[in-house]
């Protein structure tokens, strides 16, 4: 064991929240602690749906009010999951799955906010284009044009054009969107 790990466990601070019979000691960290990742996993999993093509007569500038509390509950998270460190340093950093967990959580929260600005970036309205809540219209090769949905930019599928016609081919825009729809495909399929 390193001492450092050692002196850290002999803090009164992490005496108290481990062996402390108040409630506002482990059972209440524990307890924010999960009630963060709910508000961020929650938050998170609803504007995936939403990109997803749940719920779309809901616009996507609209989903954008939720951020806040995306970032309310992941920094709960962060407070309470240090807390519980402290607690049981030894415990934590000698476990190999530990450093997974903490990879995972930086690369879904660097996925979200490259999502973020990509999706409420062109689900702003552009001043002047008349075009709402939509990046623009974009001109096909056969002079047609289409409206990209802000969902569309994201998983790769690209809009029906003006005149009701159908796509003639689709674009994968992104990793991110390339690793959406993976993503959905898995889970819809069970493997």
């Amino acid at each position: 064991m390193d001492p450092l790990f050692l002196r850290l466990e002999a803090t009164p601070f992490s005496v108290w929240i481990r062996e402390s019979t108040s409630v506002w000691a482990y059972p209440a960290i524990l307890s924010a602690h999960a009630i963060g990742m709910g508000l961020a996993a929650g938050v998170n999993a609803a504007i995936a749906l939403h990109l997803l093509g749940v719920g779309s007569g809901i616009p996507t500038r609209e989903m954008r009010r939720f951020v806040p509390v995306m970032w309310l509950g992941f920094w709960l998270n962060a407070a309470s999951g240090v807390m519980l460190l402290i607690a049981y340093p030894t415990k934590a950093f000698t476990n190999p799955v530990f450093y997974l967990k903490i990879s995972l959580i930086a690369l879904a929260m660097w996925t979200f906010v490259v999502i973020n600005r990509r999706i409420f970036r062109a689900a702003t309205p552009h001043v002047g284009s008349g075009v709402g809540p939509t990046a623009g219209p974009i001109r096909e090769h056969d002079g047609t044009s289409r409206v990209e949905a802000p969902r569309d930019r994201l998983t790769g599928v690209v809009g029906r054009s003006h005149h009701g016609r159908p796509p003639a081919r689709l674009h994968i825009r992104s990793s991110a969107g390339h690793l959406v729809t993976s993503a959905w495909s898995t889970f819809r399929c069970g493997s």
